[in-house]
């Protein structure tokens, strides 16, 4: 197994790794009663909800390191961008997680920690709408143009990326703006491009790995060289 083999399994498992927050949006559901903190609901779900973001997080940051030494040989400024776009991310991703795992914290402190614990909920939103909405969008454009230019995946894969960075950036302006909520069906539809970007590389790089191009030439032709000399 070459060099851009095994680097395109990598990168595509860790894109698919970062769905495994989906039940997150049920898991998190009772954190958002005003009433969390002083009621008696089970801290479990948002626990495990906190778990699978902190794995997401570690698969975002892995999706960009795996995936710079290739996409840099198309446009270098572009791939350290989306490296540091991926770790700003993340890092939004675990600050949101640490809110809500300080909310099950204070519920020791019954009634006397609502406001807080309120307030904690409200900084996850925010934060969600930043590293899991808009900085998604930024990821889109640097990764999709870089992907579109080299061909080193079918094109329609990056501009399914290109296209829904701009929906996406509208729905949060909606979001943000008071417009429509962050659960409603305009904000789902508009996040459906992106998401499917993301899950149909992670499937494209396991399945396929990347397609031959110029810009990888040279990594293909220094992992074949090894193998050349040991077999001599």
């Amino acid at each position: 197994m070459d060099v851009l083999r095994r680097t395109s399994l990598a990168a595509g498992g860790f894109y698919v790794m970062t769905f495994v927050s989906i039940p997150t949006l049920a898991l998190y559901g009772p954190v958002h009663d005003p009433d969390y903190i002083a009621g008696t609901t089970s801290e479990t779900p948002v626990v495990i909800g906190g778990v699978l973001e902190v794995i997401v997080a570690l698969a975002v940051i892995g999706t960009a390191v795996v995936l710079y030494p290739v996409v840099k040989r198309q446009g270098e400024a572009r791939a350290l961008g989306f490296v540091g776009a991926r770790v700003l991310e993340a890092a939004g991703i675990l600050v949101g997680v640490a809110s809500l795992l300080t909310v099950v914290a204070l519920r020791p402190a019954g009634a006397d920690a609502l406001v807080t614990g309120q307030a904690l909920v409200a900084i996850y939103d925010s934060i969600f709408l930043l590293s899991q909405g808009f900085i998604p969008a930024v990821n889109a454009l640097l990764l999709g143009s870089l992907l579109y230019q080299s061909r080193l995946v079918p094109r329609v894969l990056p501009v399914l990326g290109l296209v829904g960075a701009p929906l996406l950036v509208v729905s949060d302006a909606g979001i943000l703006f008071g417009l429509w909520d962050r659960l409603s069906p305009v904000a789902a539809i508009a996040a459906i491009p992106i998401a499917m970007w993301e899950f149909s590389l992670g499937v494209y790089l396991i399945v396929k790995g990347f397609r031959a191009a110029p810009v990888t030439a040279g990594m293909a032709a220094t992992s074949a060289r090894p193998a050349q000399d040991a077999a001599v």
